[in-house]
């Protein structure tokens, strides 16, 4: 049930992010923006850790596959692509596309374990219910 929710308020906060960040960059720059959203990211993250973790900062280094220390340099293209799919589609049809784009790689990522990922079986209902994700798509612009 914690899952769900936590899956529930990533979506809403997703959603009002990219909304804020395309009218941030209304007055601005496509990379002043990217560059102030990451930047107050990083002082939330620190002062966070001061309070809840203060594990050394450091450990994130130890991790077996040094790929994975490129999630902030994805961070940063996902804003840059987030506040250009908003600014020219609007909010609900650039975050359908996105949500459809995320269902699709992650199921392929399960499908074929990548990234340290369990591997799943392919399952008929899940190329289903991405068929029913582009319909709603369409119906929707209609």
């Amino acid at each position: 049930m914690v899952g769900i929710l936590f899956g529930l308020l990533a979506g809403l906060l997703m959603s009002v992010q990219g909304v804020f960040n395309t009218r941030l960059m209304d007055s601005s720059k496509m990379w002043t923006t990217n560059t102030w959203v990451h930047f107050s990211a990083f002082l939330t993250s620190i002062a966070i850790w001061l309070f809840a973790e203060r594990e050394n900062l450091l450990s994130v280094f130890s991790v077996d596959n040094k790929l994975y220390l490129l999630g902030g340099v994805i961070g940063a293209l996902i804003t840059f692509t987030v506040i250009k799919s908003i600014s020219s589609l609007g909010p609900a049809y650039a975050t359908m596309l996105i949500l459809l784009a995320q269902l699709v790689t992650s199921c392929l990522i399960e499908g074929f374990g990548l990234f340290g990922t369990e591997k799943t079986c392919f399952e008929w209902s899940k190329l289903i219910g991405v068929g029913l994700m582009i319909a709603g798509i369409v119906i929707f612009q209609k």
